[in-house]
């Protein structure tokens, strides 16, 4: 019997295989295409008393072993969730947050296909580790903001000219069209740009 499944929009529902005593992983092909992904718990075996599960994902990299981001946690009182990973695109920075202890679920080779593992442990530390996630996701996004406004006020403040009355200025709309399609570009192209 499954604990957990994985459904991917336009797919069958995936079964994981346990990997370790308390690790299950599935492998998701074809991830370039993958909008979100929705993982759950399939009722048939509740967790251990006081545990729940962080649950990683793993972008393919052909010349790397897999790198697992965490995305977030499953538990008694949360059986399932949907995750947006198109933002968590291959060669984003990321690190192997598993820990020492934790064998990348089993994988030793390189790998050509998204994985999700999932990994039982105590619900305190999935609680902490899942906080964590949220807190970075909301930092990197004001981050994201406080950059985004700063190179948009530098852009149009380049541009700017003076009206008859000295305390105003204006922008030519162009300006901030042509400014908004080079941001859009640029984060297009690399989505962490803004960070240099």
């Amino acid at each position: 019997m499954n604990m957990f499944g994985a459904v991917v929009s336009g797919r069958l529902v995936q079964s994981f295989e346990q990997v370790g005593e308390t690790q299950f992983v599935t492998t998701i092909h074809d991830a370039d295409n993958i909008n979100h992904i929705a993982v759950f718990m399939t009722g048939t075996i509740p967790f251990p008393q006081g545990m729940g599960a962080l649950v990683y994902f793993s972008w393919p990299d052909p010349n790397a072993p897999p790198v697992w981001q965490l995305l977030g946690h499953l538990a008694e009182d949360k059986p399932s969730t949907i995750f947006k990973i198109s933002n968590m695109k291959k060669g984003s920075i990321g690190s192997n947050d598993m820990g020492p202890n934790l064998n990348t679920f089993g994988q030793q080779s390189f790998s050509h296909n998204a994985q999700i593992g999932i990994s039982i442990e105590p619900i305190l530390h999935v609680q902490q580790q899942s906080a964590l996630v949220t807190s970075q996701t909301t930092s990197n996004f004001m981050q994201f903001c406080q950059k985004m406004l700063e190179n948009f006020l530098n852009y149009a403040s380049s541009f700017a000219q003076m009206t008859p009355n000295p305390n105003e200025t204006f922008v030519p709309l162009s300006v901030l069209q042509l400014w908004y399609s080079n941001f859009e570009r640029r984060l297009q192209q690399n989505p962490n740009f803004w960070r240099t």
